[in-house]
């Protein structure tokens, strides 16, 4: 199959369910990704509705009450064709196009069927059949492996032409697991298919490849939103790739970042939460390290393209009353332009001296020592002031 030619290019949804009016351009692969009840599983439904001809028609329950008349579902092809489905309840179904081969596996049938139809190429039927249908009596294990091994035959088979629309593919895998089946999904969608899933673990995204990833938001006003992040240049790509791993990418998955330099000031930072009354679990922050200071500006460049907001807390590296280096004069101004001086904490003349630490050697055991059980009294002013920062950025 011609690259591009599979698959759908542009969606859109009006009047299902919560998606009241949502557009998206899915690639080859593409991740939706957002927190609890914001409409993940109806985009996919909304999709799979769409694809696959024979399907239950919507019922009058699937019309945004009270803010849509009918249910139109509409998509481009990877080869420019058209298909359509226009549903007026308590109406029947009207629909234009061919269909196409699509597999749904929604999260709450994982462990008791598939939801496929008659258009799936034969290999994809038969490995559909014997791998992921499991009885009622399977484990709940059972159909996660059962998903990977279907997954590497139907690799191996060089089944193409195929949308996989995959609720959680995480559920049930041990970490080991779940990074080699995101690598089969990749290759799966090499071999000339789509792959279109929903997810809340970080082994299922990449932010160095921001152009697979959609942010799902939902509110009362609007109802669901799938949200395209800017795609990062080539150079900030490639550093992406190599700097961010799964726990960096839980920041797609956050209400609010915070930004911080290495290593001794992420252990830090959640004592000082924890001494000043808050959670930062509990509150969906997650702290970044960033792995050094000129590597933070990548980090907000990201963090505003997957419009999460973050505070960026840097050592200054002078002390107070002296200027610091050219260099670091230049980083200093361009973090605050980026982050907002607002959403920026610098430290003099740097972290250990701010936090009381003293020396530079053995820094992670140091902090250990001084913040484990640190109380809200003696918690220095700036981490104070970075902590109630992030927070007011994760509460709005």
């Amino acid at each position: 199959m011609a690259e591009g030619s599979f698959g759908v290019r542009e969606v859109q949804i009006r009047g299902f369910r919560s998606a009241r009016s949502v557009r998206f351009a899915p690639g080859p692969v593409f991740a939706l990704v957002g927190g609890p009840s914001v409409g993940k599983s109806n985009v996919l439904a909304a999709v799979w509705t769409l694809l696959q001809r024979g399907t239950p028609a919507p019922q009058p329950a699937d019309l945004s009450a009270g803010v849509a008349e009918r249910i139109e579902l509409s998509a481009t092809l990877g080869d420019g064709d058209e298909v359509s489905l226009e549903v007026s309840p308590p109406g029947s179904a009207t629909g234009s196009g061919r269909a196409v081969p699509v597999l749904f596996l929604p999260a709450s049938l994982r462990s008791g069927g598939l939801v496929a139809g008659p258009t799936l190429a034969p290999q994809a039927a038969r490995v559909a059949r014997e791998y992921l249908t499991v009885g009622d009596g399977a484990s709940s294990a059972a159909p996660a492996a059962a998903l990977v091994r279907a997954l590497d035959e139907l690799c191996a088979a060089g089944v193409h032409g195929l949308v996989l629309l995959l609720e959680e593919p995480e559920l049930f895998l041990r970490p080991q697991a779940q990074r080699y089946l995101y690598r089969l999904l990749r290759r799966f969608a090499a071999h000339g298919n789509q792959v279109l899933y929903s997810t809340h673990e970080p082994a299922f995204l990449n932010v160095g490849r921001l152009d697979e990833v959609a942010l799902v938001e939902h509110s009362p006003r609007t109802g669901t939103r799938v949200i395209q992040p800017e795609q990062l240049g080539a150079d900030e790509s490639f550093r992406a790739l190599s700097e961010i791993d799964a726990e960096r990418g839980e920041l797609f998955l956050a209400r609010a970042v915070l930004l911080v330099e290495g290593r001794t000031e992420k252990l830090t930072f959640p004592f000082v939460f924890n001494a000043l009354g808050h959670d930062v679990d509990r509150e969906a922050i997650t702290i970044v390290d960033c792995g050094g200071k000129p590597n933070m500006r990548l980090f907000i460049r990201i963090c505003h393209a997957a419009k999460v907001p973050c505070v960026a807390v840097h050592d200054r590296d002078a002390p107070p009353g002296r200027r610091p280096s050219q260099a670091q004069r230049v980083v200093n101004e361009e973090i605050a332009q980026l982050a907002g001086p607002h959403h920026t904490v610098v430290l003099a003349p740097d972290f250990e001296a701010a936090a009381g630490l003293r020396g530079h050697r053995h820094k992670p055991t140091h902090a250990w020592q001084r913040f484990s059980r640190v109380q809200a009294d003696a918690v220095p002013a700036p981490l104070r002031d970075a902590v109630e920062k992030v927070l007011a950025l994760a509460r709005a």
